[in-house]
């Protein structure tokens, strides 16, 4: 009896090792992905983690993160591969968003990444390496058909992932869904292998922009390239110092003749190298027009919620899709709508689609 007990006790070990979901997780060396890991683990997923290579730009940038990474992984004895992904990432993001600036409008090369890199490519291999989930640290939630906002609003990244396709939400897994992010450094601070991940700077919002994005413009095109500042009449009214320095809706680093109370720039036009600029009132824009249409729902014609920025509070709106265009009618203006960014649809705390603003308009007064 001894020995059929001690069979059947192998047998069951066996059988749980056998029944345990495999999750692939995002190691970026920071301290959200690193407890993403721990809290699988305990959890009884078998983990893994992936370490991805995207660029050179910051020097010591990946040496820092591979040792925080393979710290991490020694600690909960897992195994760690290191992703190769930095031709890729110069091609498809970095480029892009050089490009973008070249061009006048304005990149969001996160969103860009979350779509193509780290939920393509990276999910790719995770498919690869037989994992049935991959993780990451973002602060977000997914119930396998939708993105929702995290638990901690403050830190909620649900508008940067926006853009990743549907059919892989079901692959996908948030641990940080409903942590604070002192509550991961508790968690952090609380295992001596993992407490100096608590206290470690935060990755910067663009990974590979060390200092200021024009130092990467620099590297690749002139852009300090004087030009006119014009008024919404067409008339020059001062001079600015390239309009690749510039944004829709910044008030600073042009000159306006006789200025006494600040502009902002309106619009950016490339090929005459001019920006043009006025009061604050003027930047309000009523109607925004996106292409590269990313939604979760079917529906052609909807009422939602929208925000164009990361930061910016969501506006009430009617929406129309129509030739894989959509129109966004706002109840209210928003401020400083810039072509490039990315409009995410929101249903309360659900995300229900999203697009890259082509065009923005204002209502013309009667």
């Amino acid at each position: 009896m001894k020995m059929v007990s001690q069979s059947l006790t192998h047998k069951w070990i066996y059988i749980q090792k056998v029944n345990r979901k495999k999750v692939i997780v995002g190691l970026s060396g920071g301290v959200d992905s690193s407890i993403s890991a721990y809290l699988l683990q305990k959890e009884g997923y078998d983990v893994e983690g992936i370490y991805m290579k995207l660029h050179e730009t910051v020097p010591g940038y990946h040496e820092k993160n591979i040792a925080n990474v393979k710290t991490v992984c020694e600690f909960l004895n897992i195994p760690y591969h290191i992703l190769d992904l930095s031709e890729q990432f110069q091609s498809e993001i970095y480029e892009y968003f050089v490009q973008s600036y070249i061009d006048g409008i304005t990149p969001n090369p996160c969103v860009k990444c979350n779509n193509t890199i780290k939920f393509g490519k990276l999910y790719q291999k995770a498919k690869e390496l037989g994992a049935d989930f991959l993780a990451t640290g973002h602060y977000a939630k997914t119930d396998g058909k939708y993105i929702y906002q995290a638990d901690d609003i403050s830190k909620d990244q649900s508008y940067f992932l926006a853009q990743v396709k549907q059919d892989i939400l079901p692959y996908i897994l948030f641990p940080m869904e409903k942590y604070k992010k002192e509550d991961i450094k508790k968690i952090a601070s609380s295992i001596p292998a993992l407490e100096k991940l608590a206290t470690q700077k935060e990755s910067q919002e663009i990974c590979f922009v060390d200092t200021v994005y024009t130092d990467i413009l620099n590297k690749h095109t002139t852009i300090d390239l004087p030009g006119k500042t014009l008024d919404t009449d067409g008339n020059e009214i001062g001079h600015h110092k390239g309009y690749m320095h510039y944004t829709i809706g910044k008030r600073r680093g042009f000159y306006v003749h006789g200025a006494h109370e600040p502009h902002f720039v309106l619009d950016i036009n490339k090929q005459n190298n001019t920006i043009t600029v006025g009061k604050k009132e003027q930047l309000g824009i009523d109607e925004i027009i996106c292409n590269e249409l990313n939604m979760y729902i079917s529906e052609k014609s909807f009422r939602s919620e929208v925000k164009v920025r990361f930061r910016a509070q969501p506006v009430k709106c009617d929406v129309v899709i129509e030739n894989n265009l959509c129109e966004i009618l706002l109840d209210e203006p928003i401020y400083g709508v810039a072509p490039g960014q990315v409009a995410v649809f929101y249903d309360n705390n659900k995300v229900i689609g999203s697009g890259f603003i082509l065009d923005r308009f204002q209502k013309k007064e009667k």
